[in-house]
């Protein structure tokens, strides 16, 4: 089996990938028995200012760090389970010390496989409206719709005022559930979660679209990638 480094880059996304991986292994392996994995995770304040200033070259140089100290420790590829971070990870650069999954093309197979033709995007809004999901989706024949912009500033919003914090209320879950109502209006057959910690607010049961959640499909594909279920990946940053 592969040892599996995890990049985190907020903690309760880093959190979620790391427990959905090592529940796959009980389910999948029996007992208590899962591959090696390895969490690495930089505080995720070292970053906001250059998010917000658009700086991703320095997020990158700040993201390699994390992936060279997994690869110390020993893993043979890594899975950044934050949507946004991967506007950063594809900068040009050079080469990360291992190969990584991309969590965009990871939910953009799985919408093809599900039979999904046009996905509404629930993340930041660098995530948002940035090209990341688009390009992805728009390969393989779907469509991205974002929603609109007071619903994106109250997303936004949501993420850095609550759920990068741990925080999760029962009215942030309704603001989502109805804009992802507007968004099952406006033709959508199905909502990606593409901000990490969306998931543990918005449940497959509140949502009225069938939901993409992006950081448990990139642990679940981990956990084959570290069976031997599926290849290494191959890309090691910069642009797909």
């Amino acid at each position: 089996m592969k040892h599996f480094g995890v990049l985190a880059h907020s903690w309760e996304g880093g959190s979620l990938c790391f427990r959905t991986f090592c529940q796959d292994g009980f389910e999948q392996l029996g007992g208590h028995e899962h591959p090696d994995v390895t969490l690495d995770c930089i505080s995720f304040g070292r970053s906001m200012a250059a998010w917000d200033a658009g700086d991703h070259d320095s997020i990158r140089a700040t993201l390699a760090l994390s992936v060279d100290r997994l690869a110390k420790a020993g893993a043979d590829f890594f899975a950044c389970p934050d949507n946004t971070a991967h506007m950063a990870l594809e900068r040009p650069g050079s080469d990360f010390a291992i190969p990584g999954l991309h969590i965009c093309e990871v939910v953009a197979d799985r919408a093809l496989a599900d039979g999904y033709s046009r996905i509404g995007l629930l993340g930041t809004r660098y995530t948002m409206e940035g090209p990341l999901y688009p390009r992805s989706l728009a390969a393989r024949g779907l469509a991205a719709v974002i929603p609109d912009e007071d619903d994106r500033a109250k997303i936004h919003e949501i993420i850095f005022g609550e759920l990068v914090a741990g925080v999760f209320t029962d009215e942030s879950r309704r603001t989502y559930a109805a804009i992802i109502d507007r968004l099952a209006d406006r033709g959508c057959d199905a909502v990606a979660l593409v901000c990490t910690e969306i998931p543990l607010l918005v449940t497959p049961d509140v949502s009225a679209l069938p939901t993409l959640d992006s950081t448990r499909l990139l642990a679940h594909t981990a956990f084959e990638v570290a069976t031997g279920q599926r290849e290494l990946p191959r890309w090691r940053g910069g642009p797909i």
